[in-house]
């Protein structure tokens, strides 16, 4: 029988590609999201430290196996914002492009010769996995790298999706299949990553 997995989100986006992703590599888990009146306040200054402290608070309060992503958007030209405010830096998804397309209103969409890209932006995720004691059983980062466009582009994904724009493809991650954004984007890195640490544990997993 599959072992509950919570995954400390209320981001249905979020849980799909989990689950997707543990169905194809990491099986023998069932996946669901934590409830939706049990918040954490992210106090953590890294992606690491809130990613942690939501597992840690969410296993200890649910006495379940928890599984905590903490990902945002790190933007060059705005000195690294929102980074890990990225998900409180509007109250929407819309509303969130909306002010990351204000706030680099003027910003060049051409590099100079022999200059980084003005729009260079990064995306980062730390995973944490914490037992039902509250003790870290894994920690995992993955990174992607790419340039913020000046409008968006593609229907998939969620967040900020369709304005980051990865040059290796060309395409957004809102354009990209499910299976090249676990490929390139920052979440399947740490999820793969996870995973090997995972296979290192093995049994004491028990």
């Amino acid at each position: 029988m599959p072992r509950p997995l919570i995954l400390a989100s209320s981001s249905p986006g979020k849980l799909r590609e989990f689950e997707s992703f543990f169905r194809d590599h990491i099986p023998g888990w069932r996946l669901r999201l934590k409830p939706a009146e049990l918040e954490v306040e992210e106090t953590g200054a890294t992606f690491a430290e809130n990613a942690l402290l939501k597992a840690t608070t969410v296993a200890k309060a649910l006495g379940e196996w928890t599984l905590a992503d903490d990902s945002g958007l790190s933007v060059r030209a705005l000195n690294g914002a929102p980074g890990i405010h990225s998900a409180r830096y509007a109250p929407t998804d819309a509303a969130r492009i909306e002010r990351l397309l204000r706030e680099m209103d003027g910003i060049p969409n051409l590099a100079t010769r022999g200059a980084e890209h003005p729009r260079e932006a990064t995306f980062h995720c730390a995973l944490a996995l914490v037992d039902p004691q509250g003790q870290v059983r894994a920690l995992a980062e993955g990174v992607c790298q790419g340039q913020i466009l000046t409008q968006p582009q593609g229907r998939g994904g969620f967040g900020y999706d369709p304005l980051f724009w990865v040059p290796e493809l060309g395409l957004t991650f809102a354009e990209m299949s499910p299976a090249q954004k676990e490929e390139l984007g920052h979440r399947g890195q740490a999820l793969r990553a996870l995973k090997e640490q995972l296979l290192i544990l093995g049994t004491s997993l028990g």
